[in-house]
């Protein structure tokens, strides 16, 4: 598109250019100049001889990028293992990488409930698209609350807990770890060693200094309970401790309920901060209620704690980001004052969440019928998994396999700490196209009964092949 050119007479009040004869003089001779101009551009760029027209910019395609010294950065540890599933020619490829439930046919799952809730929404002619506050939806964030600590908890009926939507577990996390960076005295926050592999990057880059307490005994494939108290016990007073809820990503591995007691006592002793990372409520063990047992020991004692929450795994919805952050504090006015600074970390990072999915969340839990047959749903994905590791510990046995596989029905919720090295799962890779993460862990909901003697088959091989 040619630029529009306005002669200045249009907007000149000067008497030198006032009379009749003077402007259209001017004009006359401005406009020829102009279309002169045009007529210029024109052959110019019709002509493909002409090189001395405008010269390329320091930006154009053919000149060096100002970006050109950006180093391709590495995959992404777990979602780099479906980009090489994808890449994988093989009919035999088989993804236990990915943190997703999957049925029996190893198809992704919309529960039927969801579709349900779905359709109310589009059937309620009311509803509009409007902004959510900064804090989201507010039934949302209340049912949520009660959800993870039980209607009759002590924080919500003493209105001394916040709670806040946010993007998924992960959001809920970075946005509590800034808010605890910008407003906490103790700026170090100890993880389990291992955990979850987003975990370090999303605390430091909210400005957290990262430790690590021992978690899991590869010798045993279980806890390091004496390791963990040895090492929260020597945490600096008024330290950060992050704590899964259930179903400990990516081990499998849970405190007995006589443990997590004691955990909280030496918490609390120690004056540490709670953090916790409830990812997997009601699909660990199929209840709501047990799953949550760890989280309201700690939030009815009358301390402090935040808990990151995520519908990503027990309703299925992982590509709607839906999930919460809940501090529970000392007074109400405490939690009015604390909400208050986690809306100013929320409006320049996101400004506030999106609709959907929350309203979703929102119209299963605070409908009686529809959250029964939640629950039904739930149990039922539960039900799956575990069945899934008594097939593959059956199988393993019955083939023979050196070594003690009782590990993997000990473990709980969608991963097992296989206890294989990185040369085993890489020679499996090689070998018999399955697809894990490097440190031998395998998502159970990827696996179905036809799939079950195909991985049996090799980790047969990895171990009696593979040091």
């Amino acid at each position: 598109m040619r630029p529009q050119f306005t002669s200045p007479d249009a907007h000149s009040s000067s008497p030198a250019l006032s009379s009749s004869s003077s402007s259209s003089s001017f004009s006359s001779s401005s406009d020829r100049r102009i279309n002169a101009l045009v007529r210029h551009l024109d052959s110019s760029a019709m002509d493909p001889n002409n090189n001395s027209s405008i010269s390329a910019s320091p930006t154009s395609a053919h000149a060096n990028s100002v970006f050109a010294h950006v180093v391709r950065a590495p995959e992404d540890p777990i979602l780099g293992v479906t980009v090489a599933y994808n890449k994988d020619p093989s009919p035999a490829k088989l993804n236990l990488g990915v943190g997703a439930y999957r049925t029996e046919e190893g198809k992704p799952l919309v529960l039927n409930v969801v579709r349900k809730a779905e359709q109310l929404l589009v059937n309620d002619r009311s509803r509009v698209k409007e902004y959510l506050p900064i804090v989201g939806l507010a039934d949302f964030n209340k049912l949520s609350a009660k959800l993870i600590l039980g209607a009759d908890s002590p924080p919500i009926q003493e209105n001394r807990i916040t709670t806040v939507q946010c993007l998924s577990g992960t959001g809920s996390l970075r946005v509590g770890g800034e808010f605890l960076a910008k407003h906490y005295h103790e700026r170090t926050i100890y993880i389990p060693q291992p955990t979850w592999g987003n975990h370090t990057k999303v605390f430091t880059l909210a400005g957290l200094s990262v430790k690590s307490y021992r978690y899991y005994d590869p010798a045993t494939r279980g806890l390091d309970f004496q390791g963990l108290l040895e090492d929260l016990r020597s945490a600096p007073a008024g330290a950060i401790v992050l704590l899964h809820a259930c179903a400990h990503n990516p081990t499998g591995v849970d405190p007995t309920l006589e443990q997590w007691e004691q955990i909280r006592q030496l918490v609390r002793s120690r004056g540490l901060l709670p953090f916790f990372d409830s990812a997997y409520q009601g699909f660990a063990s199929g209840s709501l209620d047990a799953d949550a047992e760890s989280v309201r020991r700690f939030a009815a004692d009358g301390g402090e704690c935040l808990i990151a929450q995520s519908y990503a795994k027990n309703m299925g919805l992982y590509g709607e980001r839906v999930g919460a952050l809940s501090i529970v504090c000392k007074t109400a006015d405490v939690a009015s004052k604390v909400e208050s600074q986690v809306k100013l970390v929320i409006r320049p990072m996101y400004s506030n969440p999106p609709i959907h999915g929350a309203s979703i969340v929102a119209t299963i839990l605070k409908d009686r019928d529809l959250f029964n047959e939640w629950t039904i749903e739930l149990k039922a994905m539960a039900d799956r998994i575990i069945s899934m590791r008594h097939q593959l510990f059956e199988s393993l046995r019955a083939k023979g396999t050196p070594g003690d596989w009782s590990h993997i029905i000990k473990q709980i919720g969608m991963f097992t700490f296989t206890g294989l090295n990185s040369e085993q799962v890489a020679f499996m890779t090689k070998e018999y196209h399955i697809y894990m993460t490097s440190d031998g862990r395998i998502s159970m909901a990827g696996l179905s009964s036809r799939t079950v003697p195909h991985l049996t088959e090799a980790i047969h091989a990895a171990v009696t092949r593979v040091a």
